[in-house]
């Protein structure tokens, strides 16, 4: 129970921090949930298989190939999981009547996110240990909200903007940028030091996805109704 609690706990600590920084119009909990559950499901079985599909393209025979570590960073595990999550933000949140504000691509991004989170952290803290949550609670969990910040704010744009598949590729492409970015310092690790790379761009886009959420509630339809 300590375990799955440590696992959860980042989790519950950036919906949460998501969900008031939603100052002007709240999405139904229902839908939030749902987001939340897809991310969890739908999300991690599309990343299973489109990331078998893409491991057989982009092999890896050698862990010290900066080439095929760029390649499994950024194709195999960045650009396969971000997909998996766009798919339901654009799908189902994205077409929702209660996405009725570019804020909303940020709340949805990051409960899909968070969900996908969830059960990635859940199932590392169980096989690797309490040292490995508590790690992850300030690493990768963060990381996951900043790409879900990150898609969410371009996939709030498109949905009120002519030039909305465009927009919508932005924010998948952003979100994939840094998460291989995070990823691949942390898998050439066998260069002494380069690890630290990971930590600038999780800063980076900690940095961002602040920037970006203000963006945002700045520019609400309801922040003069409320």
């Amino acid at each position: 129970m300590s375990l799955l609690l440590l696992a959860i706990a980042p989790i519950c600590v950036i919906i949460i921090y998501i969900y008031f920084k939603d100052k002007y119009e709240k999405e139904p909990i229902g839908i939030l949930t749902k987001s939340f559950l897809l991310g969890a499901t739908v999300s991690i079985i599309l990343t299973v298989v489109l990331g078998f599909v893409a491991a057989r393209i982009f092999p890896l025979t050698d862990i010290k190939n900066v080439l095929q570590q760029f390649l499994q960073a950024f194709f195999v595990v960045a650009l396969v999981e971000e997909f998996s999550k766009y798919i339901i933000v654009k799908y189902y949140a994205q077409r929702n009547k209660e996405f009725n504000e570019p804020f909303d691509g940020i709340v949805y991004a990051v409960m899909v996110s968070m969900g996908f989170a969830a059960l990635e952290n859940v199932l590392y803290t169980y096989q690797h240990g309490s040292g490995t949550g508590f790690l992850r609670a300030f690493t990768a969990v963060p990381a996951h909200a900043t790409f879900g910040i990150l898609m969410g704010y371009f996939m709030g744009k498109a949905k009120f903007s002519k030039n909305r598949i465009s927009l919508n590729l932005l924010g998948l492409f952003f979100a994939t940028l840094f998460h291989g970015a995070y990823d691949f310092f942390l898998f050439i690790n066998f260069i002494p030091g380069i690890s630290i790379g990971a930590f600038v761009s999780l800063i980076i886009g900690i940095v961002l996805s602040r920037k970006a959420i203000k963006r945002h509630q700045n520019s609400s339809v309801f922040k003069d109704v409320t």
